[in-house]
């Protein structure tokens, strides 16, 4: 369902174009794009660095709490005498947290303002760190991780909603860009941090430095961050407001196709993830200095394709990128599975293709979310915490059918072409995309 009046967006939120009479026709206004202006009472500012730096790092902060335990995987499953699915779980459960967490958190963020939901969550995540290093066996662990997803979710939904507090057109499209450098830095050198902690003190003590980190950031916003909401412009929205609006956008068929595809996406990238431990460290028998070079390497092919896509957008159509990225990425993970399956280069061709796939990750997300948000301007918070709740929750549940299936590289492999397969067929079969003179001809 669309809204079909002119209106200005409500102030922290995107304009809402005219909607045709088909409500497939709609067309987005792409961030940075012609018609995007601030609305009457939003501010119009020029982002500098501290704000990339703040938001920057409230985003990277869930990052950050999985890419530093990454290599702690095997021993976890280890010390605790569990399976590798068993321990993967621990990745997973922290996505899935996140995104009930978001669904949550969204809402309480136009009701209650910024700066209370992510001082109190990010001090959560410090006592659920701290309780996560005394964990005793798995299960907890799992149940905790869960916990930590659910309120690491507040700093990266409250920072989205300063960049649409404060910031609007290419400011806003240009901040983004800007803090991918900043949130890629985490899979760069995280997974290297908890290497040599957990080689010096144990994997226990990955999460004391976790909670170390959570304290620092809660200061840097107690102290830095703003109240970009004013009370005047809060939404006394309850339980049942938020409902309503999810079932809103339940109702409109295109905008829950584009809002999957991120999570589609991310299952992909997520699958690399958790695996990647057993796969390079156990089946192909490197250190974890070795391991956490090689996905060092690997992050830099997410923040390129990250900088790529940014500068794309300005010229070409997001639903062009949209449909080449997805189609790539399916011929990729099926030469990612061929290798897997024959051997074929040993561990450097595997190496070659993942790195390319990784490249790709990044490609689909921001230019199916900006497709999808188009469509509903006047409540883009909901949207955007639905969208963010379908990316993290479908990436932790497929993410762990790798282990499942046996935690080897063909697993990997597998699970990695089943998403973007999956992603292909939601974009041909569930949307006008592929369409000749189909409805976002206007778009292509």
């Amino acid at each position: 369902m669309h809204q079909s009046d002119h209106r200005t967006a409500p102030a922290g939120h995107a304009p809402v174009n005219p909607a045709p009479a088909d409500p497939a026709a709609a067309v987005p206004v792409a961030p940075g794009g012609a018609g995007a202006t601030p609305t009457d009472d939003a501010p119009h500012q020029r982002p500098d660095a501290r704000h990339v730096l703040l938001l920057g790092a409230m985003c990277a902060l869930p990052a950050i709490s999985t890419d530093i335990y990454l290599p702690s995987l095997p021993d976890v499953a280890r010390d605790l005498g569990t399976s590798a699915a068993a321990a993967q779980l621990t990745m997973t459960g922290m996505l899935i947290g996140g995104a009930v967490g978001q669904l949550v958190i969204g809402p309480l963020s136009d009701r209650l303002g910024r700066r209370t939901p992510v001082l109190v969550g990010v001090a959560l995540h410090v006592v659920v760190s701290l309780l996560c290093a005394v964990a005793p066996a798995i299960v907890p662990l799992i149940a905790l991780r869960v916990a930590q997803g659910f309120f690491n979710a507040s700093a990266t939904v409250v920072a989205m909603a300063l960049i649409r507090d404060r910031f609007v057109g290419s400011d806003a499209s240009r901040l983004m860009s800007r803090l991918m450098l900043v949130i890629g830095v985490a899979p760069l050198f995280a997974p290297s941090l908890g290497g040599v902690i957990a080689g010096q003190w144990g994997w226990r003590a990955v999460f004391v430095v976790l909670a170390v980190l959570g304290v620092g950031l809660w200061l840097v916003v107690a102290r830095r961050m703003p109240e970009t909401l004013p009370v005047e412009r809060r939404r006394p929205s309850g339980v049942r407001a938020a409902l309503s609006g999810y079932a809103h956008l339940l109702r409109d068929r295109h905008f829950v196709a584009l809002a999957v595809l991120p999570g589609l996406t991310m299952a992909v990238l997520m699958t690399y993830v958790v695996a990647s431990p057993f796969v390079l460290r156990v089946g192909y028998g490197l250190t974890e200095h070795q391991f956490a070079l090689l996905f060092a390497v690997n992050g830099v092919g997410l923040v390129l394709g990250a900088q790529v896509n940014a500068a794309l957008v300005r010229r070409v159509a997001p639903i062009r990128i949209l449909r080449v990225a997805v189609v790539l990425t399916v011929l990729l993970t099926a030469a990612l599975l061929a290798v897997a399956l024959t051997g074929f280069g040993g561990l450097w061709s595997l190496v070659v293709v993942l790195w390319l796939v990784l490249a790709l990750v990044n490609f689909a997300p921001p230019n199916a979310t900006a497709i999808a948000l188009g469509r509903h301007g006047t409540m883009a918070g909901t949207a955007a915490a639905f969208i963010g709740a379908l990316q993290a929750g479908t990436g932790g549940v497929v993410a762990n059918l790798s282990g499942v299936l046996g935690g080897g590289p063909v697993a990997m492999a597998v699970v990695m072409l089943a998403s973007a397969t999956v992603a292909l067929a939601v974009l041909a079969l569930a949307t006008p995309a592929f369409r000749r003179g189909g409805a976002w001809q206007q778009l292509t």
